[in-house]
This record gives C-alpha cells, structure tokens and sequence, in this order.
C-alpha cells in the first residue's frame, strides 16, 4: 500500500527530527517506518534503495529521502520527503548558530554530546549487523565477498569510498551479465529442448 503525501511528509519529518548522529542513524529508522511498521516496501527494496542513495553526492539522509519519496509517489513523493527531511536540522540549526558560543563552552553539553556519539556507534553497528544478517541468512556467497573485500579495502588499505562503491557497482554489473547472458540462455534452451 502506497503513503498518502501527508503520511510521506509526516514520517519524514518525525525521521529526520529525531535521527541524531549522522545520516546513516536513520537508515535504522526508515527501515523499521518503511518495512517493518507501514510495509511500503520490502527489506530488499530498502537495501537497493540505500545503495543508490549512499552511491550519490550529498547527505544520505537526503538522497534516502528523494529516492524512497521517489518510489512511494512519484516526483510529488520526492518534493515531500526533501522538504520534510530538509525542516528539522535547518530549523534547529538555525536556533543553535544564535547561542553557538554558549553551546561551545558549555561542560554538561560536551558531557551529552559525546555520550551521543556512544550511541550513534551503536545504531551504526546495529544497521551493519541487520544489512549483513540478510546476505548471511541469503546464501548470497558472493556478496559477502564483496562485503568483506570492500570492508579491508577500506579500512586496512585506506581506499577512498567513492572508489570501492564503484568498483563494486562494476562488480555487480558483471555478474549480472554474466548470470544472464543471452547467448548463454538461448544455447542452453536449445540444449534442454533436444
């Protein structure tokens, strides 16, 4: 079942109000709004979709917006979810830039703020382990190659992400041809008919 633009906005909104840390704290939360709690799209949709959203120039809190906005109604959908993704940090933002200074120097606001990234890494660490858990529970074999090649390229050889996002991405397409190459499908039809 497809959102109404006035559930789209409204969940989007909440979404972005509440994701503190960085972009990747709410794929967690689309995921369990999306999949798990309206069922506008599969686990599988969702994880396409934030391939294409990570695999874009910008904050990944807004591409996951314009692309699932997108895919649930269309360019109004797409309108929608920027905006209500856009609101909360721009107003807040706004409100903190006036007593910046105050902020900065403050002990008990350092105190919370970094006990915040604490929790941060931990929603991190539990979107990881659900994205992997699915290729695992899978068999997908050969993604969790790719998994794990992009993994050490990353953090033992300090390869630029945009790098193994695009190797990867030429990684899948040659499988996928391979996998469903033409000429391979009519020879082995001919040979099952004979």
């Amino acid at each position: 079942m497809k959102p109404s633009l006035r559930r789209l906005f409204l969940t989007n909104l909440y979404l972005s109000a509440f994701t503190f840390g960085g972009g990747y704290v709410i794929i967690t939360l689309m995921k369990k709004e999306f999949v798990d709690r309206f069922h506008w799209i599969d686990e599988q949709e969702m994880l396409d979709l934030v391939a294409i959203a990570q695999s874009c120039p910008g904050p990944i809190a807004v591409n996951g917006a314009i692309v699932v906005g997108f895919q649930m109604a269309g360019i109004p959908g797409l309108l929608i979810s920027v905006l209500a993704t856009v609101l909360p940090p721009f107003v807040i933002l706004s409100l903190i830039s006036l007593c910046y200074t105050a902020f900065r120097s403050n002990l008990y606001v350092g105190w919370m703020l970094n006990g915040m990234q604490s929790g941060v890494a931990a929603v991190i660490a539990q979107v990881v382990v659900q994205m992997t858990s699915g290729l695992v529970k899978s068999r997908q074999w050969l993604s969790i190659l790719v998994l794990c090649a992009a993994f050490l390229a990353s953090y033992a050889l300090e390869v630029n992400a945009a790098l193994i996002i695009l190797a990867a991405a030429v990684f899948g397409l040659l499988t996928r041809k391979m996998h469903h190459n033409p000429g391979q499908t009519s020879k082995q039809t001919k040979e099952d008919a004979s």
